[in-house]
């Protein structure tokens, strides 16, 4: 960590700051405003007063630090009063001179540092007015401008301490030998570029110098003529009196504060006043020395960076109000939406939860708010998925979630299951990921579609796949079976004297019939088959994987004949029907459509019909 070296003038730049009675002094209001105005205009959490002493820098006024000084070695300001215009650095991490610096790497862990000098009538610098913050940020030129008129103010103020120094230190000089120096005395009285006065203790104006003449727009004699009361605001009377009381009294040895007088044309005009008394040998008040600053522009400049305050933290009020009522008008929508929402963290955990996310899967946000997702609605399949994904997003920005529409399971808080369709979205809010997710139960609509394509691929009688059902099934079945080398059959079944049964029993009869049939065909055939209701009394049969082909082939369609030849029982009586069974065989290297299969069964069908009830063709 490169030292600051010191500058070339450092002894008499050292004699100055000790003459100037600022190092190791209580605090003072009019340096406190202005660091905390550096504060709050600039938004840092630190802003300083340095002295830079022999060996450490001191911290005459101090926003948000509680030491006092540091060593002078590890000082910013010791950089900063080497130059003669302002220090910034942006990012003292990067910054080869205060890279490994305490200050950095350690409390108060300084990033972002502004500095300008202050110096005194003749261009010494005895410290900064500096502006620090734990995180790099960039100076703005209005930012910048802002530190350069405050930091104008610290060095007015300073100049005027070092013109006290020089005038007081003259004045007292002068009263030790004022019967024998009365010339130099009031040369020195009235060449100051300060208001001096001279003022009774029943508080008529003695002897004024010509500065403060000027300042109030009265002649000597006129001044002469009037009291202090008479020329003081009304408003600033009573402080002014009472501290005077204190110097009487002897509780005070001296006092300073800020007046206003009233001017001859009836102006007001600020000064900063600094009040002594001379006493005799007895103890007694001679008269009072006043010590007159004219700081109407500073006041001017402290108004109007007042005003520029006052403006800036009514926008910024305003502009919260604007952003809390468009939070709670966010809140209110969140809170009233039709669809379930869930604020999540970056660990996945909840942080919002809505009056539709408590509709939908029974937790109050109560119970939710703080507990992770994965505990909450994601199904144990889903859990370490889930984890994954979030892991892997915040650790590489990568997802196939957000920005997606998902339709996923979930599951309530009574363990009952549902569908929701997901839209996710991600914010990256003070540097933390902040996951928002609408998730809409669409459990209704998904049981609605399941429904929808079961009754259009089933019987909705008998319960057997359909015609539809069969045509899509046909060609992937003979793949399968050109795939495996196995062949396959399709076994065509026209019922025989069905509708006798709903000429004698009526159509609810015939219904039975056909349900128990379609029963019986299940029964029959192996789970590896399918049994299909084409229409009417008409069904088909597909019996995959066989070795031997027709010979499988007859056997079940032997087993149909005898099932469905026993007699079906109905309310008081039973009904009797056959089935008249037509074969079709596709084997491995077979080049017969679906529709060429299904044409074949049906023909064979009608041969079976023709050659009598309970037939099976084509014949072995």
């Amino acid at each position: 960590m490169p030292a600051a070296s010191p500058p070339p003038d450092e002894l008499e730049r050292q004699q100055l700051l000790r003459s100037l009675d600022l190092l190791d002094t209580e605090e003072e209001e009019v340096f406190d405003r202005v660091t905390r105005l550096v504060s709050r205009l600039l938004k840092v959490p630190i802003a300083l007063f340095s002295l830079v002493d022999e060996n450490r820098q001191w911290f005459k006024s101090r926003v948000g630090l509680d030491v006092m000084e540091t060593p002078r070695e590890q000082a910013f300001c010791a950089h900063a009063i080497l130059q003669d215009q302002p220090l910034v650095v942006a990012d003292a991490s990067s910054d080869e001179r205060f890279a490994d610096n305490p200050l950095v790497t350690g409390i108060p862990n300084i990033r972002f540092y502004a500095g300008v000098p202050i110096r005194s009538s003749g261009g010494l610098p005895i410290g900064t007015l500096c502006a620090i913050d734990d995180k790099a940020r960039v100076l703005s030129a209005d930012e910048l401008c802002v530190m350069i008129d405050l930091a104008d103010i610290v060095q007015k103020e300073v100049q005027y301490r070092e013109r006290l120094a020089v005038a007081g230190r003259h004045v007292l000089r002068s009263q030790s030998v004022l019967n024998a120096s009365e010339a130099r005395f009031r040369s020195i009285f009235d060449l100051a570029s300060i208001g001096i006065a001279l003022v009774s203790p029943v508080g008529g104006w003695v002897s004024v110098n010509r500065e403060l003449s000027r300042m109030l727009g009265y002649a000597p004699e006129e001044l002469q003529r009037l009291t202090f009361q008479r020329i003081t605001h009304p408003e600033d009377l009573d402080l002014d009196l009472d501290l005077l009381a204190q110097l009487r009294s002897g509780e005070l040895e001296r006092y300073t504060l800020e007046k206003r007088y009233i001017r001859k044309d009836g102006a007001l005009v600020w000064a900063n006043l600094d009040v002594s008394a001379k006493r005799n040998e007895a103890g007694e008040i001679e008269y009072f020395i006043a010590v007159i600053k004219d700081i109407n522009a500073q006041k001017e400049a402290e108004a109007a960076l007042s005003t520029l305050h006052a403006d800036l933290e009514a926008r910024v009020a305003a502009r919260t109000e604007e952003l809390h009522e468009r939070e709670l008008e966010l809140r209110s929508v969140i809170e009233n939406a039709n669809d379930a929402y869930i604020g999540l963290d970056q660990a996945g955990v909840v942080t919002v939860w809505n009056r539709a996310a408590e509709q939908t899967f029974g937790y109050t946000a109560l119970e939710a708010i703080g507990v992770s997702l994965d505990r909450l609605i994601i199904p144990d399949t889903l859990t370490g998925a889930h984890r994954e994904g979030m892991l892997r997003y915040v650790t590489t920005g990568m997802s196939t979630v957000l920005g997606k529409r998902l339709e996923l399971p979930a599951v309530r808080k009574d363990g009952s299951s549902l569908i929701v369709e997901l839209r996710m979205s991600v914010l990256e809010l003070h540097g933390q990921k902040m996951f928002s997710a609408f998730l809409h139960d669409i459990s209704e609509r998904k049981e609605a579609e399941a429904r929808r394509e079961y009754e259009s691929r089933h019987d909705m009688l008998t319960n057997l796949l359909n015609r539809r059902a069969m045509l899509e099934m046909l060609p992937i079945a003979q793949a399968r079976a050109a795939r495996n080398g196995k062949s396959m059959a399709l076994l065509f079944i026209d019922l025989d004297g069905f509708k006798a049964v709903n000429d004698d029993f009526g159509h609810d009869a015939g219904d039975t019939v056909l349900r128990a049939v379609a029963s019986r065909l299940q029964d029959v055939v192996r789970k590896t088959d399918s049994v299909f209701r084409l229409a009417g009394d008409e069904f088909t049969v597909l019996l995959e994987s066989m070795s031997d082909t027709f010979g499988d082939a007859r056997q079940v369609a032997d087993k149909i004949t005898a099932e469905v030849a026993r007699p079906v029982a109905l309310d008081g009586a039973s009904a009797g029907v056959g089935a008249s069974i037509g074969l079709a065989v596709f084997t491995p290297d077979g080049k017969a459509s679906a529709e060429d299969l299904i044409k074949e069964a049906d023909r064979q069908m009608y041969e079976a019909k023709r050659a009598g009830k309970g037939q099976v063709y084509p014949l072995p």
